[in-house]
């Protein structure tokens, strides 16, 4: 007789079965329909080279926010080196030619770490309006023709990091997290009007936020998930209510808790233990909730996990990736990929896409030992960086360093 444990993962390896026979029509916000950087698309390239770039566009500025899309307009952000002017871009899929751009003006820039830019967070868009954030360049909505219709002050993010946590439209609502060395809060405002619905106070973090809230739904009930300095909290959707929190082995919480067997897999920027905790408690859930926790190899990681079937695959910031068994946290693996990574990786199809900072992405299909499926390389000049994540759009891949975005097809269609 198989466990609970063990039947509830068969019962979501065949949901997951069910969900891959149909692709998601968009890839609205950032890591996707459910923010965990999991795509439905089985048709998306998995060999490349040079010559499959359908299209390059060169941007003014620099950003790092990942590409979203509503049917053919690409949307993503860039701002000028020293963060006075910032802008939305909307690219014809297509073509990659430039359909509008907006630009939002700022009177003091905040100060960011040498890692980051003063563009780092990616639109949200649900088809109707899309939405920017810039921190202390404030929050926009633009409907998908670039009309402005409301803008928003949200904080001055005092600190050495800046920003980079995007913000998320669910129903009726759009949620931003603003976690800074200050003053914290996670807020809800209406995305037709922009207009505050509620506030949830934070403590503050020593060293800022940076993670994007999730909603899962578990135990009959919704819950926002934000991962941050001291650990993971859960909120009600609906009205900000925190309900529950477990602490986290170090601070940094800027990867996003990947949702998957009823667990929660979370990963802390700073090197530490990784853990999986089962959601749907209240209180404090430290000592109830927490199902394993496993030594982290590589030091320091900014990537989000990658949960496919039996294995939760972690890559470090230096490159190391480790595979853990999904169920107990033992690791069957961890080996180099060659190169540092910073951007969360993209799941499609049973395989893993880990994208380095050199525009190299390595295709994983996820085992006991390591089994590289295929190295790719656009051939970027030398000194671009590429650390937002890829986005999987209609058959193709979409990947941007901080100035040039590129255009992926599979050379075999």
């Amino acid at each position: 007789m198989k466990s609970p444990l063990s039947l509830v993962f068969c019962l979501i390896a065949t949901a997951g079965a069910v969900f891959d026979l149909h692709a998601e029509p968009n890839w609205a916000r950032f890591g996707g329909p459910e923010g965990s950087g999991r795509s439905a698309e089985t048709g998306l390239p998995v060999k490349w080279d040079a010559g499959s770039v359908r299209w390059k566009t060169t941007l003014k500025g620099v950003g790092q926010s990942s590409v979203v899309n509503w049917g053919d307009r690409l949307f993503l952000t860039n701002a000028a080196p020293d963060g006075t002017k910032r802008w939305v871009h909307c690219l014809d899929r297509q073509t990659g030619k430039l359909r509008w751009e907006r630009e939002v003006a700022v009177a003091a820039s905040e100060v960011i770490h040498k890692m980051n830019t003063f563009a780092s967070a990616s639109c949200v868009t649900d088809g109707e309006r899309v939405i920017a954030f810039f921190g202390r360049g404030g929050i926009h909505c633009f409907d998908l023709e670039g009309n402005p219709k409301w803008s928003r002050q949200l904080g001055s993010f005092p600190g050495p990091w800046g920003v980079a946590a995007s913000p998320v439209i669910d129903g009726n609502l759009v949620f931003q997290n603003c976690d800074a060395a200050g003053e914290c809060s996670l807020v809800a405002l209406n995305k037709e009007t922009g207009e505050p619905v509620w506030t949830a106070k934070r403590a503050e973090a020593e060293r800022g936020g940076w993670s994007t809230p999730v909603v899962i739904e578990t135990s009959g009930r919704r819950e926002l998930v934000l991962s941050g300095e001291s650990g993971v909290n859960a909120y009600d959707p609906a009205t900000g209510r925190e309900l529950w929190f477990c602490k986290s082995f170090v601070g940094r919480g800027e990867p996003v808790p990947i949702f998957a067997h009823g667990l929660l897999y979370v990963v802390s920027g700073l090197a530490g233990n990784t853990y999986a905790l089962r959601p749907g408690g209240n209180g404090e859930v430290t000592a109830t909730h927490r199902v394993w926790d496993a030594k982290r190899i590589g030091g320091r990681d900014q990537p989000a996990p990658a949960v496919v079937g039996d294995f939760v695959l972690i890559t470090s910031m230096s490159g190391i990736l480790t595979n853990y068994d999904a169920k107990t946290g033992r690791i069957h693996f961890s080996e180099r990929l060659g190169s540092p990574v910073t951007a969360s990786p993209l799941t499609a199809n049973g395989l893993v896409y880990f994208q380095t900072e050199n525009g190299e992405v390595v295709v994983i299909k996820p085992g006991k030992t390591l089994e590289i499926v295929t190295r790719n390389s656009i051939d970027a000049p030398r000194g671009e960086i590429f650390r937002a994540g890829l986005a999987p759009i209609q058959g193709q891949l979409f990947t941007r360093s901080r100035g040039v975005v590129y255009c992926i097809s599979d050379p075999a269609k």
